[in-house]
């Protein structure tokens, strides 16, 4: 993303709480938790635009998504971070609807195995959440572990996706 470029947001309510979507002429931001700030995705604060088209098109791909209509996103997408958060957002992308994988494994989907603290850290500041799927990441172990949107919000998207094998909350 630009540094001079012009950002909006518009909220929408969804199963995870009132959701904000963020945009900029160029595309989707961010996507932000309830009650979440704009530290954990180092963005500006957005004017409100509830006609903004990119705001209304994701607004429309997502609530398709939470009714378990839509498997794929196709909205232009505008990220800011470094380039190796760039890099692992993308290859976030290439997980298919309804499948899992681990740290390691998109580490090595980087080219870079040894790279499973910094793939985590990346993935810790995806600001695009729910499109750009990090919920799809787990433990080594099976387990959900961290998730900027808390496991209790991982676990339903990832049921919104029928995941058969979904490892409990409480484990």
């Amino acid at each position: 993303m630009e540094n001079n470029q012009r950002l909006v947001y518009k909220d929408m309510p969804s199963p995870l709480g009132v959701i904000r979507i963020v945009a900029t002429d160029i595309g989707l931001a961010a996507i932000l938790w309830e009650g979440e700030d704009y530290i954990r995705t180092k963005l500006s604060a957005p004017e409100r635009d509830d006609r903004n088209p990119i705001l209304l098109q994701t607004e429309q791909q997502l609530t398709e998504y939470f009714a378990k209509t839509r498997t794929t996103f196709d909205i232009p997408l505008d990220f800011s971070g470094t380039e190796f958060q760039k890099r692992v957002w993308t290859a976030l992308l290439s997980i298919p609807f309804g499948t899992i994988q681990t740290y390691g494994g998109l580490a090595k989907i980087l080219g870079d195995i040894k790279a499973v603290r910094a793939v985590g850290g990346a993935l810790n500041k995806n600001p695009i959440a729910i499109i750009v799927p990090c919920h799809r990441i787990i433990g080594a172990s099976g387990k959900m572990v961290g998730f900027a949107g808390g496991i209790a919000n991982k676990t339903i998207l990832l049921s919104i996706e029928n995941k058969q094998t979904i490892p409990s909350l409480f484990d």
